[in-house]
C-alpha cells in the first residue's frame, strides 16, 4: 500500500540527508533559488533531478513563493501526476520546499526560509508596491509577524501567497475555480486555511471602484473603468460569502456637508484607497480632512507625505515626513524616507543625519544600513559602507538588495586587493 501523504515528510527527513538513489522532481516556484540550482544541489547530494513526474520519481519538491497553481488557476501538473501515480501504488513522497533544504542541511545564502521581512524589502522581492503591501494589511490578507516601531515585518511565504492568487484573480480565473484548486492542495498540506481566508477577501477587493466626480478608479491598477450606467456586471461569490457592495461614491468633499458627518479614520482610510489607486490630488484631499480632525496620528502625515511626493511636491513631502517625526520621534519609516528625499535633494550628509536617527531608535533595520551603505558609497566613504552591506546581509539573503549588497562588497575586496598587491 502507498504511504499516506501525511506520513512522508516526517519519514523521508528520519533518511540519508544525501539524496542517494532519490529522483527528485520540483513544482511551483522555489522561494530560496532557481530549479536549475535546485538540480545542482539534488546531484550534489547523490540524486538525479528530472522536470517532470514519471514512475520512477521518488520524490517531488513544492515550492514556497506562493502557491503550486497553474496559469489557469488549477493545481500544478507535476503535483496532479505524483498524487494521481499515488493512488496507484507508486510511492511518491511529497514535501515542503523548506524541508527539502532541512533534508540536505543547506545554509547557504539564499535559503533562509524563516526570514522576516520588510515591506521595502518585500517590494524588491516580489516586485509589489508598498502601497500594494500596506493596503493587504489593512485588509487583513497579510498580518506583520511583530512590529517594531510602528515598523512591520512579514512573513515571505505570506506575501507570496496573496501576491499569486492576486494575479490569477487579475488575470480572470474564477474564485471558485481556484477555491477548488486550494481545497484540492489541502489534500497535500494542512495550511490552506489562511489562503483561503485570502482568497475571500481578494475576490470581494477584486469587485471594487472608486467613484469621483470624474467616473470610476480600479484601485487596485490605479486606472479609470468605463461606466455604461445601464447594466450591472454580476459579481461572483464564493461559498458562504454574504452579498458585497461593489462601489464606494465620493463627492467633492470641501464642497458639501458631508466633511463635518465623517470620521477622521473614514477620511483616512479614503485617502487610502485613492493613494491605492495613483490619484495624488484626491487623495491629498482627504489625508488633509482627517488631519483636520485629529492632527497627532503620524501614519496620517507619512500617507500625506507619500501623496505629496506622488504629485511631485517633494519638499511638501519632506515636511510631512518631519511632521510624522515630531508627532513620534521612534517613527522609524518616517526617518528613512527622510533620508531618502534628503539624498535625492542632493544632501547625503542630512540624509545620514535621519538614517542615523533611525538606526539609534532600531539598530538591526535592514532598510536603513542598506540606505545607510549606499549613501557612503556615493560619497567614496566606502569602508564605512561596509559594516552597514554585512549587516544587511543578516537580514536578507535572496532578494535584488541581497544581491547588490554582495556585489558591492565583493568589489571593495577586489580593490582593496589591487592596493595591497599592486
Amino acid at each position: 500500500m502507498a504511504e499516506t501523504e501525511e506520513e512522508q515528510p516526517d519519514q523521508l527527513l528520519q533518511g540519508s540527508p544525501a539524496l542517494q538513489g532519490e529522483r527528485v522532481v520540483f513544482t511551483g516556484t522555489l522561494a530560496s533559488m532557481t530549479h536549475h540550482k535546485a538540480w545542482e544541489f539534488v546531484e550534489q547530494h547523490g540524486g538525479q533531478a528530472a522536470q517532470h513526474v514519471s514512475r520512477s520519481t521518488t520524490l517531488l519538491v513544492v515550492g514556497e513563493e506562493g502557491w503550486p497553481l497553474e496559469a489557469d488557476g488549477s493545481p500544478s501538473v507535476n503535483l496532479s501526476q505524483a498524487q494521481e501515480l499515488i493512488q496507484e501504488g507508486t510511492p511518491i513522497r511529497i514535501i515542503k520546499e523548506s524541508d527539502w533544504l532541512a533534508l540536505i542541511e543547506l545554509r547557504d545564502p539564499g535559503v533562509n526560509m524563516d526570514q522576516l521581512y520588510t515591506p521595502a524589502m518585500l517590494t524588491q522581492m516580489l516586485n509589489i508596491p508598498v502601497g500594494t503591501i500596506r493596503r493587504w494589511e489593512r485588509q487583513g490578507l497579510i498580518k506583520p509577524v511583530r512590529k517594531i516601531f510602528r515598523l512591520p515585518y512579514f512573513s515571505f511565504q505570506e506575501v507570496a501567497s496573496v501576491r499569486r492568487l492576486s494575479q490569477l484573480l487579475e488575470s480572470g480565473v474564477h474564485p471558485r475555480e481556484l477555491e477548488e484548486s486550494l481545497q484540492h492542495l489541502g489534500k497535500v498540506f494542512n495550511e490552506i486555511d489562511a489562503p483561503l481566508s485570502q482568497l475571500t477577501l481578494l475576490s470581494q477587493d477584486a469587485q471594487l471602484l472608486l467613484k469621483d466626480e470624474r467616473g470610476l478608479i480600479d484601485p487596485k491598477q490605479g486606472q479609470r473603468v468605463f461606466d455604461f450606467g445601464t447594466e450591472e456586471t454580476e459579481v461572483p461569490e464564493l461559498a458562504g460569502e454574504e452579498e458585497f457592495e461593489g462601489t464606494i461614491e465620493f463627492t467633492e468633499h470641501l464642497k458639501t456637508p458631508e466633511v463635518k458627518d465623517r470620521s477622521a479614520e473614514e477620511w483616512f482610510q479614503e485617502g487610502c484607497q485613492y493613494l491605492d489607486a495613483g490619484e495624488a490630488k484626491p487623495a491629498i484631499e482627504a489625508f488633509r480632512l482627517s488631519l483636520l480632525g485629529q492632527p497627532d496620528v503620524p501614519e496620517t502625515h507619512l500617507h500625506l507625505a507619500e501623496a505629496l511626493y506622488l504629485k511631485g511636491n517633494t519638499e511638501g513631502a519632506l515636511e510631512r515626513y518631519y511632521a510624522a517625526v515630531e508627532w513620534d520621534h521612534d517613527y522609524i519609516e518616517a526617518w528613512t524616507q527622510l533620508g531618502c528625499l534628503h539624498n535625492e535633494l542632493g544632501d547625503p550628509e542630512a540624509a545620514l543625519q535621519a538614517f542615523e536617527i533611525a538606526l539609534q531608535v532600531h539598530p538591526d533595520y535592514p532598510d536603513a544600513h542598506l540606505h545607510t551603505a549606499e549613501v557612503l558609497h556615493q560619497l567614496n566613504r566606502v569602508e564605512e559602507a561596509v559594516p552597514h552591506w554585512k549587516i544587511y546581509l543578516e537580514f536578507d539573503e535572496m532578494g535584488p538588495w541581497a544581491d547588490m549588497a554582495r556585489q558591492r562588497l565583493e568589489e571593495f575586496e577586489d580593490d582593496d586587493e589591487d592596493l595591497t598587491f599592486p
